[in-house]
C-alpha cells in the first residue's frame, strides 16, 4: 500500500491508486462524474452495494489472518463489526492497508452492535487467550473496559486505544478525533442555521461512551449562548437508527419550538433525517450530524441535512495497527493521535479535497 503517512492526516494522494480489494481509490476525474449522478438517486443503490461489497471482502481478507508464524499478532477488538454503518467498513480499510503495509498479522474482533458492552468484554476475553502481541481497543464504554485495558498493560501487551477512549491512562497511545472540538462545530454550524427564539434537541448514541460524552459536550460550548439556554434534552438513540427516527418523529410530532437538531454519529444522524424527512420539516428544523455515509451524503443533497462534522476513518484504522506497529518495535509513539474532522455542507461537498474524505475508495 503505496501511502505517505509521514502527513498522517491524510492518504497520499497521486494519479494511480492501488486497490484494497477491487476498490479503487477516487481520482479527480471522478468527482465531475459524481456530481452529474447525484442529481439523481438511482446512483445510490449501485454505490452502495460497491461499498458493502468492498467491505465484505475486506472483513473476510482481514479476518483471514490468524495468530501463528514469525509476525506479529494484533488483536484489533472493534466496538461494533456492522456492515451497515459506514464508518466502520472504512476503518476496517484503513486496518487491512496497514496489516499489508506493515507485515502484521491482524485478529479483528467486535460485537454485533455498539450497545453490546459485554459482549465486548467477553470477546475480549476470549481472544485474549491467544497472546496477541498487541492489542488495538475501541471501548464501548468508557468506565466498564478499564479494568481490561490495565490487565493488558499488565501483561506487559501494548494497548492502542482508536476512536472512543476510556477512564484511564493505560494506553500506549490514543488515536482518535478530538470529539470535543469536533462537536464544537457542530454546534458553532447549528447557531448561524436556527433562530435564537427556537429550541435545540441533541440525538446521542450509546449513554456512557466518551464519544457521545465529549461530542454532546462540544456541541453544548459551541451553542451561541440563547441556545446553550435552549436545549431541551439528549435523547440516547442506543445504538439503532429505528430507535433515533422514533424519537426525532416522537419529539417533533410534540413539539412545534424544535429548530435544530444535532445527531452525535451516523446512525442517530440518518434516524433523525429519516424523521424530518417523512414529517415535511425540513424547513423549520435544521439538523446537523457526524460523519458520511452515503445517506447522509443523499440527505444533504436534499436539504434535510444541513451540515455533517465528518471524522477520517480511513486513517483511524490504518495509525491504529501501524502504531501499534511501532510500539512493538520498541518506538516511541505519540500519546495523543487526534486525525481530525471537517464540516461537509451543500456548498463544499463538490471540492478534490472533501470528495477524497467523502469516499476513500470506490466500486471500479
Amino acid at each position: 500500500m503505496e501511502l505517505n503517512m509521514g502527513l498522517p492526516l491524510k492518504a497520499s494522494w497521486g494519479k494511480a491508486r492501488r486497490p484494497i480489494f477491487g476498490c479503487r481509490y477516487w481520482s479527480e476525474g471522478w468527482v465531475d462524474n459524481l456530481k452529474m449522478k447525484l442529481g439523481s438517486i438511482r446512483w445510490l443503490p449501485l454505490l452502495l452495494a460497491g461499498i458493502v461489497i468492498c467491505t465484505v471482502l475486506v472483513l473476510i481478507k482481514v479476518n483471514m489472518a490468524r495468530p501463528g508464524g514469525n509476525q506479529p499478532h494484533i488483536l484489533v477488538m472493534m466496538k461494533a463489526i456492522d456492515p451497515k454503518i459506514e464508518f466502520w467498513n472504512t476503518v476496517g480499510a484503513g486496518i487491512e492497508a496497514a496489516r499489508k503495509e506493515f507485515d502484521v498479522q491482524v485478529e479483528v474482533q467486535g460485537p454485533d452492535n455498539e450497545f453490546d458492552v459485554e459482549g465486548q468484554i467477553y470477546k475480549l476475553k476470549e481472544a485474549l487467550k491467544s497472546k496477541p502481541d498487541a492489542v488495538v481497543l475501541v471501548a464501548s464504554d468508557y468506565e466498564a473496559l478499564v479494568p481490561w485495558a490495565e490487565k493488558i498493560r499488565k501483561q506487559g501487551i501494548p494497548l492502542i486505544m482508536m476512536d472512543s477512549g476510556i477512564n484511564s491512562t493505560a494506553a500506549n497511545s490514543f488515536i482518535a478525533t478530538d470529539n470535543i472540538a469536533a462537536g464544537r462545530k457542530m454546534g458553532e454550524v447549528l447557531s448561524k442555521l436556527v433562530d435564537p427564539s427556537k429550541q435545540i434537541a441533541i440525538v446521542s448514541h450509546v449513554q456512557g461512551t466518551s464519544t457521545a460524552i465529549q461530542r454532546e459536550q462540544g456541541a453544548r460550548s459551541g451553542l451561541s449562548e440563547a441556545l446553550q439556554k435552549s436545549v431541551v434534552g439528549t435523547y440516547f438513540s442506543n445504538g439503532s437508527e429505528d430507535r433515533a427516527y422514533e424519537i426525532t418523529k416522537e419529539l417533533l410530532i410534540a413539539r412545534d419550538d424544535i429548530g435544530g437538531i444535532a445527531g452525535l454519529n451516523e446512525i442517530t444522524t440518518v434516524g433523525a433525517a429519516r424523521a424530518i424527512k417523512e414529517l415535511g420539516l425540513k424547513e423549520q428544523v435544521k439538523l446537523v450530524g457526524f460523519d458520511s455515509s452515503t445517506n447522509e451524503i443523499k440527505w444533504i443533497e436534499e436539504g434535510v441535512i444541513q451540515a455533517v462534522v465528518i471524522q477520517k476513518p480511513f486513517n483511524m484504522g490504518y495509525l491504529g495497527v501501524k502504531t501499534a506497529y511501532e510500539a512493538l518495535q520498541g518506538k516511541k509513539v505519540a500519546p495523543i493521535i487526534d486525525t481530525g474532522s471537517e464540516v461537509i455542507n451543500k456548498q463544499n461537498i463538490y471540492t478534490i479535497e472533501n470528495q477524497k474524505l467523502l469516499f476513500p475508495f470506490s466500486s471500479p
